[in-house]
């Protein structure tokens, strides 16, 4: 049986130390232009010194009409580089491999932060959002593929493209709404094109050693759970990714709307891997809920609420398997303590009213 201590080997790249992985949490703790942060770097390097195989940054937008919060982290410019090569190098020497999220709102960006306006696969007349024309989808692909260029420019191991949680990416798979005409659009094919061709971009535009993701949310967000099993099959086998991450958001979880146990992690763990790594993300809260995703046929587990909690929420549950997170809420001295600066406190004190209390 696989344990959370066994190196992870991936097709490209450095091994994993371990099978847990820091998820790509949303913080805040950037400046307004994207450059890197103190508070987001020292969270980040506090994540690899606590044991994580991989560490992750949050979504980094590729392009600034994709912004979708204030002090979000960017990878769209060359002047982002330094403060990236920074962290690549302080991961690195924690010894954690390290990767960046690509990521684009679409129309979850923000214009207020941005100051630019929203763009989606379609038309959203009552909430400011226009269509992008097929030229800017193929300018959208690129900004992908240059962010991913940055990432190894700046030292990091690989990136991880984010198709999951109704942003850009997400927004094309919608069969809800992309009934686009062209290429982009339609059936399964159609709205998955620009994630593959994001995807073999980057891959043909890096190096034999950098590692290539891409974060799928498998079910909601307009995406029907065959269309997702399919979808995942197809990236397993494409030899494009070293990684596909699943955000399930409980990895315990049944079908969402089906009224019986059938758990979702199912309809993916048994997929033909074809060498590439599968891990899953959602309330990974103790060493025995992770070590549960590996006897379920996962890879690696994804840890976010947890590792907000505990800096070395790896380390423990690595070295004790009966360990578990102490629950929310928790006070702000102690997340201070975990590296997790004022602004990423106040985020999530407004956004759960579970997570923080002022004591």
């Amino acid at each position: 049986m696989t344990s959370l201590a066994d190196p992870l080997d991936l097709a490209h790249g450095p091994s994993w130390r371990n099978r847990l992985a820091l998820a790509p949490l949303t913080n805040l703790q950037s400046h307004p232009d994207g450059t890197l942060g103190d508070d987001e770097r020292r969270w980040l390097v506090a994540r690899a010194e606590g044991g994580f195989g991989l560490v992750m940054t949050c979504a980094a937008y590729v392009d600034r009409a994709g912004q979708a919060w204030p002090g979000q982290l960017g990878i769209a410019d060359d002047a982002h580089l330094p403060g990236l090569r920074r962290l690549a190098d302080d991961l690195r020497a924690a010894g954690a491999t390290s990767s960046v999220q690509l990521h684009h709102g679409g129309q979850r960006a923000s214009s207020e932060v941005s100051g630019l306006p929203l763009v989606a696969p379609w038309d959203d007349e009552a909430r400011g959002v226009r269509a992008l024309t097929t030229a800017e989808v193929g300018q959208a692909r690129d900004a992908f593929v240059a962010g991913a260029v940055r990432a190894e420019r700046a030292g990091f191991d690989g990136v991880q493209v984010h198709g999951a949680h109704g942003y850009l990416v997400a927004q094309f798979l919608d069969a809800r709404k992309n009934h686009r005409t062209d290429a982009y659009g339609g059936d399964l094919e159609g709205r998955s094109r620009l994630m593959w061709e994001v995807l073999r971009g980057i891959r043909e535009s890096t190096g034999p050693q950098f590692q290539v993701a891409i974060r799928l949310s498998p079910e909601r967000f307009g995406i029907a759970l065959d269309d997702a099993v399919t979808l995942a099959g197809r990236v397993l086998a494409s030899g494009l990714v070293d990684h596909l991450d699943l955000s399930l958001w409980d990895v315990r979880k049944p079908v969402h709307g089906s009224g019986d146990d059938d758990a979702l992690i199912t309809h993916f763990t048994g997929l033909p891997r074809h060498g590439t790594r599968l891990g899953v993300a959602g309330k990974i809260l103790s060493a025995g809920d992770a070590a549960w995703c590996l006897e379920q046929g996962a890879d690696s587990a994804t840890v976010g609420t947890a590792a907000i909690i505990h800096h070395d929420f790896a380390a423990r549950a690595v070295s004790d398997p009966t360990w578990a997170s102490i629950r929310q809420p928790v006070s702000r001295a102690h997340l201070a303590a975990e590296s997790v600066g004022p602004a990423f406190v106040d985020y999530l004190a407004t956004n759960w009213d579970d997570f923080v209390v002022d004591r």
